[in-house]
This record gives structure tokens, C-alpha cells and sequence, in this order.
């Protein structure tokens, strides 16, 4: 029942913030019916997961929701001039989607399951809260970025040069750690070991920094073009931190290096001198 209860409000909170973005806007059918699509794509593909007991879609799943919520935003512009600063976002969007998209899912199938479904799968409602939960997660990301496009009125100017670099900064970082521990757990002689190198010396977690770096560029280059209630879509980076750092992200992953390394002195001292979140780039430890 709680399962159930979670799904619902996840969906009804998407349209709360859809109805109050709606009064300040002149497209508010469009939030609505994006709010729609994003859901019915998590929907669909939960079927054939619970069916079949497995995770390997849930990630990819996640991946099609942001490139059909991008071509649908895009294409409900279509008969308008488009201005090439909200091309550009939306060329931002997809390709931080498709990128990390794709990245999950090969991951997922070169190391076999993901552990944080070996339970979850098992239950109908636990696993449709997942799917529900991750349709939120690509709404709230999404919709300041969306809203900053189909207000389609804002030129290049100091906040769009500003925030694409914060972009590119934070993409670079999530897009480097990724790979650096990828190879790292590629490697055979580092089983059962936790990395300590490259970006991951100066914060235990530098892919989720760069992640929330990356969508804080995104509402940097939003600002000037929001009016009034528009602000609220601003809870896109402040969602991502709040869910990477407090809920499903960083708490599970100390966690299970808890139960991993907790007697392990080199990473009791690794936890001690590294910041969990922001990198400390002065002082990199070995």
C-alpha cells in the first residue's frame, strides 16, 4: 500500500507543478501532455520488466523518457522560429541523456544485475514504484530546461555564456569519473577494491558533483527568461541534489562501502581525508 501511495503522489506532484507553471504560461496543454508521456513510457516498459524479473531496462527506460520528452518539446515548436539558444539547450539535454543512457545501460549488462533491485523486482508495487519515482525524476530534472525553451525569448547573452560553461564543466567531470571507475572495475586485480584515483581522490562521488553541477548550468542559463511562478521550475537542480545526496544516490553507496570496507584502515582514511561530495582539488590524496 505504501508502494501504491509513493506512485501516486509522485505523479500527482508532477501535475502540481505542471498546474502552477501552466497559470504563468501560454502552454500549459503542453507540460500536461509531456507529464503524460513521460509517465506512459515508464509504464509501458515496467510490463514486460516485472514480467520478466529484471532491471536491465529500468535505466534505458529513463534514457527514452528524456529523448521523447526532448523531441516532443521541440517538436511542439516546430511551427515557430526557434531561437538557437533554446536549440542548444535542448541539444544540452540530449546529450547528457543519451550519454549516461547508454553508459547505465551497458553497464548493467557487462556486470550482470544491479544489487539494488535483487529485492525490489520481486514485488509488483515496489518495482512500479521505481519506475513512477524515476518518471518524476526525468519531469523535474527536465522541466526547467523545458520551460527555458518553449518560453523560447532569450538570446546569448552573460547567463547563457555562464551557465553552458558550468555545463560542460559538470558534464566533464560526471563523464570522466564515470569512465575511471568503469576501467577501474574492469581491471581484475582491483576486485573487491574501491577507487581512490583520478577524480575520485578529491570526492568519494565526483560523478554525482558534476551531475548537479551540470543541471545548475541549465537554471543559470534559464533565469533571465522566467517570469513569476516560472521560478518554481528552478526545483530541477535543487530535486537532483536533494535525491543524489539525501535519498537514493549517496546514502546507498556509503552504505553498502560501509558494509564493504568499514574495517578496511585505507578506507577509513580514504573517508577521512576525501569530502563525500565536493572535491577538494587542493589537497589529492594517494
Amino acid at each position: 500500500m505504501k508502494d501504491l501511495l509513493t506512485s501516486f503522489i509522485s505523479f500527482a506532484f508532477a501535475l502540481l507543478i505542471t498546474y502552477f507553471l501552466s497559470l504563468q504560461s501560454n502552454y500549459g496543454s503542453i507540460l500536461y501532455e509531456l507529464v503524460i508521456l513521460i509517465y506512459l513510457v515508464h509504464i509501458i516498459s515496467y510490463i514486460p520488466s516485472f514480467l520478466f524479473k529484471t532491471e536491465k531496462f529500468y535505466d534505458i527506460t529513463g534514457t527514452v523518457a528524456y529523448l521523447f520528452g526532448v523531441y516532443f518539446i521541440y517538436n511542439s515548436l516546430i511551427d515557430k522560429d526557434i531561437k538557437l539558444t533554446s536549440i542548444i539547450v535542448l541539444l544540452l539535454v540530449f546529450t547528457w541523456a543519451l550519454r549516461l543512457g547508454l553508459f547505465l545501460f551497458y553497464r548493467v549488462f557487462k556486470f550482470k544485475n544491479d544489487t539494488r533491485f535483487d529485492n525490489v523486482k520481486k514485488s509488483a508495487s515496489k518495482f512500479l514504484m521505481y519506475f513512477m519515482v524515476s518518471s518524476l525524476w526525468v519531469f523535474l530534472t527536465t522541466i526547467n530546461a523545458f520551460v527555458y525553451v518553449l518560453n523560447n525569448d532569450s538570446d546569448f547573452g552573460f547567463f547563457f555564456y555562464i551557465g553552458s560553461l558550468i555545463w560542460f564543466i559538470g558534464f566533464f567531470i560526471e563523464v570522466i569519473s564515470d569512465l575511471q571507475k568503469f576501467k577501474f572495475k574492469l581491471n581484475d586485480e582491483n576486485k573487491n577494491k574501491f577507487i581512490n584515483s583520478g577524480f575520485w581522490s578529491f570526492s568519494r562521488h565526483p560523478n554525482y558533483f558534476g551531475e548537479i553541477l551540470l543541471w545548475i548550468g541549465i537554471a543559470v542559463i534559464s533565469i533571465p527568461s522566467l517570469i513569476n511562478l516560472q521560478y518554481i521550475s528552478l526545483i530541477s537542480p535543487i530535486f537532483v541534489y536533494f535525491l543524489l545526496v539525501k535519498a537514493s544516490g549517496i546514502p546507498i553507496l556509503e552504505e553498502s562501502a560501509n558494509k564493504k570496507w568499514g574495517n578496511d584502515e585505507d578506507y577509513i582514511n580514504y573517508k577521512n581525508e576525501t569530502p563525500i561530495l565536493f572535491p577538494n582539488f587542493l589537497n589529492q590524496k594517494k
